[in-house]
């Protein structure tokens, strides 16, 4: 078991993130008492920082910016509780293409510790072969990807499947949020073969 004030959670995340689904796990684990740090990919728009992308179809805007704590490139699976996976369209589709981004979501699985993907942030874990066998929800959107991958789609707010945790869109984060802190409460899980 782990004490929500005692864990070190990661939210890994590039230039276009979905804003609120960076935001709200950010503040409200923080608020719980974790320590919260944002990692992105070595090389980024402006050195240190991302900026998300707020706002639905025709009213879509960049967001504000975030600093970075830390690149992914110096992550170590072992300092970590937890890894979140905000989404957006933009993130998780610049990220599936960052080989380290890939091999930190596959470590992270593979090691027990919790994974929480919202919205296309499953699309992560698709690329690093950890769905097959699992069930999941995503945003609607990319549910074939997901069941392509192996994994069984559901349309709920919040699916959790031996340490990975998936809910669907920005309104399903307070739903999200409070499985995270259950499920890192519950401690790690079972290892488990990425295979």
């Amino acid at each position: 078991m782990t004490d929500i004030r005692k864990a070190r959670i990661l939210i890994m995340v590039t230039d276009g993130f979905e804003q609120r689904e960076l935001d709200v796990p950010l503040s409200e684990l923080r608020k719980a008492g974790a320590k919260v740090e944002v990692a992105a990919p070595d090389k980024t728009r402006e050195p240190g920082k991302i900026r998300g992308w707020k706002g639905e179809s025709d009213k879509a805007e960049w967001g504000d910016n975030v600093t970075v704590d830390r690149k992914i490139s110096e992550i170590k699976v072992e300092d970590y509780d937890a890894l979140v996976l905000p989404g957006g369209v933009i993130n998780p589709d610049k990220l599936r293409l960052e080989p380290k981004a890939v091999e930190v979501v596959k470590r992270f699985v593979e090691s027990g510790r919790i994974v929480a993907a919202i919205c296309h942030g499953p699309w992560l874990l698709v690329e690093a072969g950890v769905v097959r066998g699992r069930n999941l929800t995503s945003y609607w959107s990319i549910r074939t990807d997901v069941q392509n991958a192996g994994g069984q789609w559901s349309d709920e707010e919040v699916v959790t499947d031996k340490g990975i945790i998936t809910s669907r869109s920005p309104k399903d984060l307070p739903a999200f949020v409070a499985k995270i802190i259950e499920e890192i409460s519950e401690g790690r899980h079972q290892q488990r073969s990425a295979a």
